[in-house]
């Protein structure tokens, strides 16, 4: 099934099922659209699986400012390639693919041009700038997607798109630690939990207080300690990643950590951080942020998750419940993560 124009000719309908984000605060709208019309260098993916991130309820709740509306969001899509843009990608028909947060960036940029493509000051977003994962069919861009280890089946490779490709990208900032703390344990952390054990490290769990399922959740998967995110860990770290969106743990897991220590802020949005003593950041701590990922993140991890292998924890839903998996992803519902398959 080869593409010469911009439509798909060989036996699809020309619409497609997808859920959508009609108006900021809406809920999503189960709609009838046009098959996406493809680029050169894209491809058209039937959907297999979309996982469920953090930053969908972000756009949905209005945290994040609308792109484009209506919008189908999901950015963590496994799928098979069922039409090419043209013959001159490294994939075929019938290939099974990621497609992760980053779908382009410009590539003439500052940023692009120095390896920053994560910062790329015109970038398109899967799930924002990108009609998203959250329906039958998606069109991403080639050299944007990648190839999924085959150990891993759609439903638990889906997570590894973001929570795993954004939990790696924090923990590169912090890979020569020994006492890792994690604040919020939710889809990223449990999967950055099983590569920090992997390589000889302590983990130590901070969740919402009293949320003991999670703190029990975390043990499972290898931390060493698990408790409230205002309990001080029983040895100080000398790093730590700021998963949960909330502000206020930022001077908390500076008062847990010792001189020298990293703080990463890993979430796309956070509360406003409150004022804190200099006390707490003197001593050579340092806090910082990361954003987005790069093609490189990709390729790197993935060759890792082949190696491993990570035990993802996923919820499924069908994709006509995806409100429901949203409401309980917002709830702290979840362990792990949730993932939508086609009704």
């Amino acid at each position: 099934m080869r593409l010469s124009s911009t439509t798909c000719d060989a036996g699809f309908d020309g619409t497609m099922m997808a859920l959508a984000i009609q108006r900021i605060h809406g809920g999503l709208q189960a709609v009838r659209v046009p098959i996406p019309p493809l680029k050169k260098g894209e491809l058209l993916i039937r959907v297999t699986a979309c996982g469920v991130c953090r930053t969908d309820l972000h756009i949905l709740d209005g945290d994040l400012p609308a792109h484009k509306l209506p919008l189908i969001p999901g950015h963590e899509v496994v799928g098979e390639v069922v039409c090419l843009g043209d013959t001159g990608n490294q994939f075929s028909n019938g290939d099974r693919v990621g497609v992760p947060w980053l779908g382009r960036s410009c590539g003439h940029c500052h940023y692009c041009a120095t390896g920053q493509e994560n910062l790329c000051n015109h970038p398109e977003f899967t799930g924002y700038d990108r009609d998203g994962g959250y329906a039958e069919y998606i069109a991403a861009e080639a050299k944007y997607c990648f190839r999924i280890p085959d150990s891993y089946d759609d439903v638990h490779a889906a997570p590894l798109l973001c929570a795993g490709l954004i939990g790696y990208r924090a923990y590169s900032e912090v890979k020569d630690c020994s006492h890792l703390g994690l604040y919020g344990f939710g889809a990223a952390a449990h999967i950055v939990t099983q590569i920090a054990r992997h390589q000889g490290k302590k983990v130590y769990a901070f969740t919402r207080p009293g949320d003991r399922r999670s703190q029990q959740f975390a043990l499972t998967m290898g931390a060493s300690w698990a408790g409230d995110s205002d309990a001080r860990p029983p040895v100080r770290l000398d790093a730590a990643i700021i998963f949960a969106p909330v502000g206020e743990l930022v001077p908390l897991a500076l008062a847990a950590s010792c001189k020298g220590a990293s703080i990463v802020c890993a979430g796309i949005h956070m509360s406003a951080i409150p004022s804190f003593p200099y006390d707490l950041l003197w001593g050579e701590r340092r806090i910082c942020s990361v954003a987005n990922l790069t093609r490189a993140d990709g390729t790197a991890f993935f060759a890792l998750a082949a190696q491993i292998p990570l035990k993802v924890s996923a919820t499924c839903y069908a994709m006509k419940d995806a409100n429901q998996a949203l409401d309980d992803l917002r709830a702290g519902k979840l362990d792990g993560a949730a993932v939508l398959v086609p009704d």
